[in-house]
């Protein structure tokens, strides 16, 4: 060949492959991208208008909003003279448990067991105190008794009895004063707020 077209020397013009290939796949992966947030998104609609987690969206807050009652306690929280409450000592001190269960004697609480901690907590409750008990006192008596003395730590294990464990620990100085006491109470037995609807 001659002329302009003439090729010279050993090396050959550099062939490229059409772009169109890398158009396509990257036109693809941006319809693929789409599409996945078209279908996010119209599931997020669909959970703001059902109502989808309970409580999430328009929809779900109005029904919330239009069945809501004055509100009361769900459970009405037991009375101190229905509370048994086992008195143990998990401190070094001595006479601290039966000091501890006159106490609450005074202060209307049943007292069942008054004496040392098991070793499973004997010299192992850093704080305050422990409250131990079967589940349903997470809810009942476990509030009650948490009145009486701040910083106690609520724990359940497997019994069936409505009875509870005060187990005191190192920090334990002194129970709340009965005033103190009856207006955290008090606080506990109000019911609480309706929720607003805004």
């Amino acid at each position: 060949m001659g002329g302009k077209y003439r090729i010279t020397g050993d090396k050959y013009p550099r062939m490229r492959r059409p772009r169109r290939r890398r158009q396509l796949v990257l036109a693809s992966l941006a319809s693929v991208v789409a599409l996945g947030l078209a279908g996010w998104g119209t599931l997020q609609l669909i959970d703001v208008f059902t109502g989808g987690d309970g409580n999430a969206g328009a929809a779900g807050r109005g029904a919330s909003c239009s069945s809501a009652k004055p509100s009361a306690p769900a459970k009405a929280l037991p009375k101190p003279g229905g509370i048994t409450v086992n008195v143990y000592n998990a401190t070094p001190r001595g006479g601290l448990a039966k000091a501890a269960a006159d106490e609450l004697k005074k202060r209307g609480f049943r007292i069942g067991k008054v004496g040392n901690a098991t070793a499973a907590y004997d010299k192992k409750v850093p704080g305050p105190a422990v409250l131990v008990g079967a589940p349903m006192a997470m809810n009942g008596s476990f509030p009650v008794l948490g009145t009486q003395l701040a910083g106690a730590t609520p724990k359940t294990d497997a019994r069936k009895t409505a009875d509870v464990d005060l187990i005191i620990g190192t920090a334990f100085k002194k129970f709340n004063t009965p005033k103190a006491a009856a207006a955290a109470l008090a606080v506990l037995n109000k019911p609480a707020p309706a929720p607003s609807c805004g």
